[in-house]
């Protein structure tokens, strides 16, 4: 995996209070509305302890960098650790999908290991999100796996980092990045960065005012509108 050139991703609030193009209460909508007609937004209700597996320290430092810094644009909270699940976050780099089925344990974390990582292979895909929710129905884990095809391993780390992180955040649609990406490259040769209508999106999903939680498509346009309140 290769490093960014051109300066740090880090640097989102700088950079993305600076641009315009919030989304409308229908973009808001299919960000959030799921393959099968259902409106379902979440977000996370406990700080953030994340963890990183199969990388070199110095990619370690850069993802948790990634966290910290969508954590704080969000106004969340990180922590050193999950007083219920010890590491909340768990990111997992590997070559091939059959690796998952070799990792002591993971099948309880991933009850239905078995028939995914079929399904995984057979759709060549090189990345894959499992989210865990508390009573209340927002996020308290999640599980990140991150396969490093030739398309990742030519990607710069701090991108892949940046991205997964942005992912994550929120229980977007499974469709809300099909096609598209949360990031952009502003200049060219420079550092992908998020795209500040999904930052003012983030911001306004963990406003206070907004529920941890919903399933009614109203909420897209009370998102919309705090978009717009706290510009």
């Amino acid at each position: 995996m290769s490093d960014a050139s051109g300066g740090s991703i880090f640097e989102i609030e700088k950079q993305v209070v600076q641009e315009r193009g919030n989304p409308g209460p229908e973009e808001v909508t299919a960000l959030f509305s799921r393959s099968d007609g259902g409106y379902l937004f979440a977000r996370w209700g406990r700080p953030i302890a994340p963890v990183v597996f199969g990388v070199e320290d110095a990619t370690v430092a850069i993802f948790k960098g990634a966290v910290e810094a969508v954590v704080t644009l969000a106004g969340h909270q990180m922590a050193e650790t999950d007083p219920e699940l010890g590491a909340n976050l768990m990111v997992f780099f590997l070559r091939d999908w059959a690796e998952l089925t070799q990792t002591p344990n993971l099948d309880r974390l991933i009850p239905d290991l078995g028939s995914l990582v079929p399904r995984l292979q057979q759709a060549d895909a090189n990345q894959y999100r499992s989210f865990r929710f508390d009573e209340a129905g927002a996020i308290k884990a999640a599980f990140v796996f991150i396969r490093m095809d030739r398309a990742m391993a030519g990607t710069p780390a701090e991108t892949i980092a940046l991205s997964q992180m942005v992912q994550t955040i929120l229980l977007w649609s499974d469709t809300a990045f099909l096609g598209t990406s949360p990031l952009a490259i502003l200049n060219e040769g420079g550092p992908a960065m998020l795209k500040p209508g999904i930052a003012a999106l983030i911001r306004a999903g963990y406003d206070p005012v907004m529920p941890a939680m919903a399933r009614d498509p109203s909420h897209a346009l009370r998102l919309a509108a705090r978009i717009g309140a706290l510009q």
